[in-house]
């Protein structure tokens, strides 16, 4: 298996800071554990991506936000609106998600002009877009799908899960994003990458960015209690 260094896989991490409880404190505390320790990005909150653009100015962090977070159920408009105001208080990256409910109602249609609502208003900006499935709730066969849809749409990765939903990354879905898209799509796993070695087989896989919340503990080898 190929080998990879903390600071490789530091740089594959977006950084979650997005449960309902954090405070501006919190913000602080992690953007500034983010710069440590030399992660990708820092994935917050809508109402916390200014806060973070201060807080990470001046590093090679890069500031995400969740749109549509965390059940993907915004009528398209409203997520266009909240990915504007998102790269107007400088988001450089989005992480939407898809409408699964819709999805799971056969109507793909809905889907792909719901991601195309939020990539319209982020291509002219060069901020990336990635599509949150919510993997847990689809088959395998749906994973695909889905994958092909985002495409459509004009996303650049498909992403497994919020951390708040049903299941979490798995090899087998990752293994189906990356027969569906991969090479063309960038694929994220995210939810449950709790220590070192899920973080480096998802490398190893195939995958090139990393959905984390308990950064320290994948990067020092331990193992995190958080259900992130």
């Amino acid at each position: 298996m190929q080998t990879f260094t903390v600071s490789q896989v530091a740089a594959t991490i977006d950084h979650a800071v997005l449960k309902p409880s954090f405070t501006d404190a919190d913000i602080r505390a992690h953007a500034a554990m983010c710069i440590a320790r030399s992660v990708k990005s820092m994935c917050v909150r809508p109402c916390d991506v200014a806060l973070a653009a201060e807080c990470l100015a001046g590093s090679n962090v890069l500031v995400s936000v969740v749109v549509g977070f965390p059940n993907g159920h915004h009528r398209p408009e409203v997520k266009a609106l909240e990915a504007k105001l998102a790269i107007e208080d400088g988001a450089r990256e989005l992480d939407m998600v898809m409408n699964i409910g819709k999805f799971l109602s056969g109507d793909f249609e809905a889907v792909r002009r719901d991601i195309a609502a939020v990539v319209s208003v982020a291509k002219p900006h060069g901020v990336l877009v990635k599509v949150i499935q919510e993997s847990g709730y689809l088959t395998m066969e749906q994973v695909a799908q889905a994958c092909i849809i985002s495409e459509e749409a004009g996303a650049d990765f498909v992403k497994t899960s919020t951390g708040f939903g049903p299941g979490s990354a798995t090899p087998e879905i990752i293994a189906v994003m990356l027969d569906t898209v991969g090479g063309r799509l960038s694929v994220k796993p995210s939810g449950g990458i709790r220590d070192w070695q899920t973080a480096v087989n998802y490398l190893a896989q195939g995958a090139t960015r990393l959905g984390v919340g308990s950064t320290e503990a994948v990067l020092d080898g331990g193992t995190a209690n958080d259900n992130y």
